[in-house]
């Protein structure tokens, strides 16, 4: 299984600042590029997969969102991070061109330009985190300091916490 990995920017990136990371290849699907399915995929805790998305602030332009696998990105939160009254993600079609990157593919480092990058808070339970290596099928293993670091991020709140259902009323006795 000699498979040559190709050096994405974003590892170019990390090369030339000299930050230690790991690329891990995986299956994936063209049909199913979804974090869960890098997850298992890779054999890791969905909690730890982080998707990167791209939006449009009606004020700020461009963003990055970068969150847990299995979570939704709240667009009220990520309005509000970025300075924005509102935002929405960026229509498919101008990924490649704003980014370099496609779809399933897409790294929160090397893009064609910098643009703003907001990290959901949640990633500071871990020392390492995955993300996108910048192609499909490939991941990127990194500590978070370093990944704050390099993508000039700020760690905030992207998601709406699930409140745990409250039990009212009754007795569990017989």
């Amino acid at each position: 299984m000699g498979m040559k990995i190709n050096k994405t920017n974003a590892a170019r990136l990390l090369d030339q600042a000299k930050i230690a990371y790991e690329l891990i290849p995986y299956e994936f699907d063209e049909n199913d590029l979804s974090a869960p399915h890098v997850a298992a995929a890779l054999n890791e805790p969905i909690e730890q997969v982080f998707k990167t998305l791209i939006l449009k602030g009606d004020k700020s332009g461009y963003f990055v969102c970068v969150i847990p696998g299995a979570d939704e990105l709240d667009l009220k939160l990520a309005a509000k991070v970025s300075g924005n009254k509102n935002c929405d993600l960026i229509p498919q079609k101008d990924l490649l061109p704003l980014t370099g990157y496609i779809r399933g593919g897409c790294s929160p480092i090397g893009m064609k330009k910098h643009f703003p990058t907001y990290i959901h808070e949640s990633c500071l339970l871990y020392e390492f985190i995955f993300v996108s290596a910048g192609q499909r099928g490939l991941q990127m293993k990194i500590a978070v300091k370093d990944l704050v670091d390099v993508a000039k991020a700020e760690v905030v709140n992207l998601i709406m916490t699930q409140l745990v259902p409250v039990f009212f009323g009754g007795s569990y006795s017989n």
